[in-house]
């Protein structure tokens, strides 16, 4: 080695560190209790051991990184040692998915999460066959998504609504974008001229009613759009309509 050269100290905590979102708000020095199943996650999966680094996230400071002190059976404690970034900015954009099959609204949550949706707001249709969502199997999976994709914000999971009740308790400030098979203007340049909090409503399999159309159409805060020619299936709509808005208004835009 050349003189005056030392060798890199490498990252820490490494890059490959376990991440988590944990309930507890976070500061430097705080011990960290970790049970159940994320403790058998980092204990019997990632085996770490007293020194190793674990980032934490919490949902209202951001990222932190943490040392594991000790490990047992059914807990790990860590010591939080420095904040890594703060909590992210998260555009004011809500997600209002009609229910899906299950593994494909599961899909919609994962996706939505990793795209940066502020929340997410599950309808009840006259078409869907769906009309329930376990919310803790759903937060779990939001969670486990944000844990993944580095995110340091969860979207805020709401209780799946029926669509009646939707509109009629919808925001004054707050448009609703909806995708509408009878076509509409073009996504991309409806949202960008959009200032403001907004929303987009995606229909079931069976597409919207059209007594819902009507009910939107009617609506003050209501504007139909069109997400391309072709027909695209429930999930595949809300993340390409997610996807454009975050590169035309959301985040992505700069």
């Amino acid at each position: 080695m050349a003189p005056g050269h030392h060798p890199r100290q490498p990252a820490w905590p490494p890059r490959s560190a376990p991440r988590l979102f944990v309930e507890q708000v976070l500061e430097q020095g705080a011990r960290v209790v970790i049970e159940g199943n994320q403790a058998h996650y980092l204990a019997r999966v990632m085996r770490v051991a007293a020194g190793d680094g674990v980032v934490l996230c919490d949902d209202a400071t951001g990222e932190w990184a943490a040392r594991v002190e000790t490990t047992g059976k059914r807990e790990v404690m860590l010591e939080v040692a420095a904040q890594m970034r703060p909590r992210e900015e998260v555009p004011d954009f809500w997600l209002c998915p009609a229910l899906l099959k299950k593994d494909r609204f599961d899909l919609v949550l994962e996706k939505a999460t990793e795209l940066g949706a502020a929340q997410i707001r599950p309808v009840i249709m006259r078409r869907c066959v769906a009309d329930r969502l376990n919310l803790d199997r759903a937060r779990a999976i939001t969670t486990e998504a944000a844990e993944q994709c580095a995110r340091t914000a969860l979207p805020r999971m709401a209780e799946p609504m029926r669509f009646e009740s939707l509109l009629r308790d919808w925001p004054d400030d707050r448009v609703i974008f909806f995708a509408d098979e009878n076509g509409g203007e073009p996504a991309s340049v409806a949202f960008a001229r959009q200032n403001g909090p907004a929303a987009l409503l995606i229909g079931p399999e069976g597409g919207i009613d059209p007594a819902e159309r009507e009910l939107l159409i009617a609506h003050p805060r209501a504007r139909a759009i069109s997400l391309g020619p072709r027909i695209l299936r429930g999930e595949t709509a809300a993340i390409a309509g997610l996807a454009v808005w975050m590169s035309t208004r959301g985040d992505w835009a700069g």
